[in-house]
């Protein structure tokens, strides 16, 4: 039973890191059908942003994840003003190429300025000890990590079930030209979701120094595991890539715990299996609009 308590507690933490850096991928994938292979580049510039923070400038570990939230999206807007609108309509190649050109050149910036050995930056006090959950203790940077994602996740859903600009999003990734005939700004729409998106896994990337770690392939090395979460929950679906992470997570963690020369095989072969069983992913639909 301590075994799976555990497996469960850190599956969670695992998950919701996935699901923070995931989710935007999710939604612009969702909303314009960009293949964005350089979403993990956003959240290896969170943590690298972290870093530089808080080893450099000695700000607090909270400050430096809200400030890393801010610096990615602002640097997100001149990326899709400048080139990845220029390739809205072109071809899943193109995008593929562009995507995947823009993480080569961050690996290779974030080498050169702070060399190829994974960072480190120092915890405050209260994230460092344990958490006395009444049962047992738990981690404290984990259940920082869980409370995080849990508060993503509500702030999520309410903004996107409860206002006028979570409708239009919705509307979009349901049905593009319908929305746009209605004088929906798909393109304005874009922007924001995915500035947000990359935002978001900003601050992703900084939670995840002390979880999975950071180093310069950290955009190439996790891809694939956030492109996962965006297939198994569904395209555009903020529900579907809540359960993917989680689900994923747990699962990943539990293969691991008992059979750690698997490395990550029960992900994949979890991946198949719900792919096979639900093609379009858990939340998602059979025919794209």
């Amino acid at each position: 039973m301590t075994a799976v308590i555990s497996i469960l507690f850190d599956g969670l933490a695992y998950g919701m890191l996935l699901f923070v850096i995931s989710v935007g991928l999710s939604l612009t994938m969702g909303l314009m059908g960009f293949v964005n292979l350089a979403h993990g580049a956003f959240a290896m510039a969170g943590g690298y942003a972290t870093v530089s923070l808080m080893n450099g400038l000695d700000a607090p570990f909270a400050v430096s994840l809200g400030l890393a939230f801010v610096i990615v999206t602002a640097i997100s807007v001149p990326l899709e003003r400048l080139l990845y609108r220029r390739l809205y309509a072109a071809g899943e190649l193109d995008q593929v190429l562009l995507s995947i050109g823009l993480v080569f050149m961050a690996v290779a910036t974030v080498t050169f300025i702070y060399g190829p050995a994974p960072p480190s930056i120092a915890m405050p006090a209260f994230l460092t000890g344990q958490v006395d959950l009444g049962f047992r203790t738990v981690p404290a940077y984990r259940f920082f990590t869980i409370v995080v994602g849990l508060v993503m996740i509500v702030g999520l859903w309410l903004g996107f079930e409860r206002t006028l600009l979570g409708a239009k999003i919705r509307a979009a990734v349901d049905n593009r030209r319908m929305a746009r005939s209605v004088g929906i700004d798909v393109d304005r729409l874009f922007l924001l979701t995915f500035t947000l998106g990359s935002g978001l896994a900003g601050l992703g990337g900084g939670l995840a120094i002390e979880i999975v770690g950071m180093s310069p392939t950290f955009a190439i090395q996790y891809l694939v595991f956030f492109l996962i979460v965006v297939a198994v929950g569904g395209l555009g679906s903020v529900r579907g890539a809540f359960v993917a992470a989680v689900l994923l997570g747990v699962i990943d963690t539990a293969g691991k715990y008992y059979w750690p020369e698997g490395g990550a095989f029960f992900i994949y072969a979890a991946t198949v299996a719900l792919l096979l069983l639900k093609p379009a992913g858990l939340f998602g639909r059979d025919h794209a609009a």
